[in-house]
């Protein structure tokens, strides 16, 4: 069999994950990756021990260049819709780093090239290879609960800003919905089949990522979201009660809860810099029902989890998606709900109002 030809879009801090990821697939052969910034590339190459591989300081020289099977897409937030939509005309499929895009302009933009190629592109939501997470999606997708009516999720870091392009609005579009709000909602939508949503009314916060108490070294460049909470509604009734931040005078924003007709499933995070059970690192999972008429609990095992290994697992489905043609592991179809709940998010924070989904 004959190695697949891999090139990287970016070659930031994201790029040495899926650099060593695929490394560890003897099938697979990262040949070459661009970065705007100039040397970049080949520097990122030269540092990862990674001779072989061609570094060039734009996209276009390398599509020109070097002959490709597929790209990863690990650039900043606000150029993910171009440089996928640039890779698909060249006929290649994308592994594209979360979130999707910024606007839904943008991800109506990705789908119809994808469409128009007859490529495919893979969003980046390793925690969906997490056994834990699969488990989840096991227990809600079974009908065990009844009808589920309420959801609770997101994930908050007590500190745990990230700097650099995390913090420009420019090139991160936003801030902590971007980096790990994104994850959250998939977590609980993937779960649920990815219902489409309606309305958000939501509210967005800088207070702490502005403050230099809280945050010394990059208050002066802080310029996105560090905090967010929505409401969210969805068809069939269903509602999602929403929260994520980067910083905040509290240890946690709570549990992740499915509140069923018939039970309710609880998934709690481990203390630490994550702060959410989407990344794997649960505490504890535990189904709440009646037991001859009473109410009780069940916990149900977990299994062991590795952050690293479920973003191997990620850049192993792409792979194995490009060999067979597809469909892509973690499909456009689906994360065009999330994004347009992203940008309800951004739109109704802005405005002070709910707001309609833009699909």
């Amino acid at each position: 069999m004959s190695k697949l030809r891999i090139g990287i879009i970016g070659t930031g801090g994201i790029a040495g994950l899926h650099l060593k990821s695929y490394h560890k697939l003897e099938d697979v052969e990262v040949v070459a990756g661009c970065d705007i910034v100039p040397g970049k590339a080949k520097a990122f190459f030269e540092n990862q021990e990674c001779p072989n591989a061609k570094g060039f300081d734009s996209k276009e020289a390398m599509f020109k260049a070097v002959k490709l099977d597929a790209v990863s897409v690990c650039t900043y937030n606000t150029t993910h819709a171009e440089c996928a939509i640039a890779a698909l005309e060249q006929g290649l499929p994308v592994l594209l780093e979360k979130p999707m895009c910024i606007t839904m302009k943008d991800a109506h933009a990705i789908m119809a090239a994808e469409k128009k190629s007859g490529q495919f592109v893979t969003v980046g939501f390793q925690p969906r290879y997490d056994p834990n997470m699969q488990l989840v999606k096991k227990i809600v997708s079974s009908g065990e609960l009844g009808n589920i009516y309420y959801v609770q999720t997101g994930g908050g870091r007590q500190r745990g800003m990230p700097g650099g392009t995390f913090i420009n609005k420019k090139l991160a579009g936003v801030g902590v919905l971007g980096d790990i709000g994104c994850y959250s909602l998939d977590m609980v939508l993937n779960a649920l089949d990815y219902p489409k949503p309606l309305t958000v009314s939501a509210m967005t916060a800088d207070h702490l990522g502005k403050n230099k108490k809280v945050n010394p070294n990059f208050y002066k460049e802080f310029t996105v979201d560090d905090f967010s909470a929505a409401f969210i509604r969805f068809e069939g009734g269903l509602v999602i009660d929403f929260r994520t931040s980067w910083a905040m005078h509290m240890d946690t924003t709570g549990a992740t809860i499915f509140l069923g007709s018939e039970k309710g499933l609880k998934i709690c995070p481990t203390e630490g810099p994550w702060g959410g059970a989407w990344d794997g690192s649960c505490s504890s999972i535990s189904l709440f029902h009646d037991s001859f008429g009473i109410p009780t609990s069940t916990p149900i095992p977990l299994t062991e989890s590795d952050w690293v290994g479920n973003f191997e697992r990620k850049c192993r489905g792409f792979v194995e998606a490009v060999r067979t043609g597809g469909p892509a592991p973690i499909p456009t179809s689906q994360i065009i709900y999330n994004q347009a709940i992203l940008d309800g998010i951004i739109r109704s924070s802005a405005s002070g109002c709910e707001v309609k989904c833009d699909l």
